[in-house]
């Protein structure tokens, strides 16, 4: 069981820049692998790491699928358009956003504040209340049309969140956890010594069917992995000038 940290929960803080910097540095999306397979525990190890990414109201929107199954990896590696990557890795990861799943997220929540009779009431209020008026979207989209109309006149007096009050709007919410996940689990293998390729190349629909997703599964990405071989890297790093991005304001 999951317990409810304490109110007087504290972690150390650590500092390892040269560390995080090399392990930064080190990843770049390899495009060709050798054959040499990937240990299971490192892979184990690189999905726990994607798990405690930063992600949206503690709802972990994401699911990774781990492609061990011969036949279904043939299928998914034409799905992937047989890019190089994804047909020498020796290891595929699939990353989805689901936008459904918050339901689930926030009666585990409730479960494990209420582990805890020092539990903010706040905090309970957020997750009983305020959850379910910020995703719920309602039958056909119409609560979230109705949000929409209040936002836009609560707006006009005060700032206000503006979404999610579609389901476009869910699906970049699902997604952009998802993703912060995804360079955590590319991070957790380059600090391992072993390589990735992220693949936004493929036939979606081809993908999800595949996997027997759901209907509100997205499909983020594709994550091989592997040792990189020779060729897989096909030049330096190309980054465009830093004041093309970086703005201070």
């Amino acid at each position: 069981m999951i317990e409810a940290p304490g109110l007087d929960h504290k972690e150390a803080v650590v500092e390892h820049l040269k560390e995080f910097e090399a392990v930064v540095r080190a990843r770049r999306s390899i495009r060709k692998f050798k054959s040499e397979s990937v240990p299971d525990e490192v892979v184990n190890k690189a999905l726990d790491l994607a798990l405690v990414a930063p992600n949206s109201s503690n709802l972990q929107q994401w699911e990774y699928y781990w492609v061990k199954s011969p036949e279904l990896r043939k299928e998914l590696d034409i799905a992937f358009l047989s890019q190089p990557a994804v047909k020498t890795a020796p290891t595929l990861i699939v990353a989805v956003a689901r936008t459904k799943t918050w339901r689930r997220s926030q009666k585990l929540m409730i479960e494990i504040l209420e582990q805890n009779p020092k539990t903010p009431s706040g905090a309970m209020d957020y997750y009983k209340k305020l959850v379910p008026m910020v995703y719920n979207q309602g039958f056909f989209g119409v609560f979230g049309l109705l949000k929409r109309v209040a936002v836009a006149i609560v707006g006009v007096v005060k700032p206000v969140p503006r979404e999610p009050v579609c389901e476009s709007d869910m699906r970049a919410w699902a997604i952009k956890s998802t993703a912060l996940g995804c360079e955590n689990l590319m991070l957790a293998f380059s600090a391992q010594g072993y390589d990735t390729c992220p693949m936004e190349g493929m036939d979606s629909k081809r993908v999800a069917r595949a996997l027997g997703l759901a209907r509100d599964a997205i499909v983020v990405m594709g994550i091989a992995a592997g040792k990189r071989d020779d060729g897989g890297l096909y030049g330096p790093q190309i980054r465009f000038d830093r004041n093309l991005f970086v703005k201070e304001v």
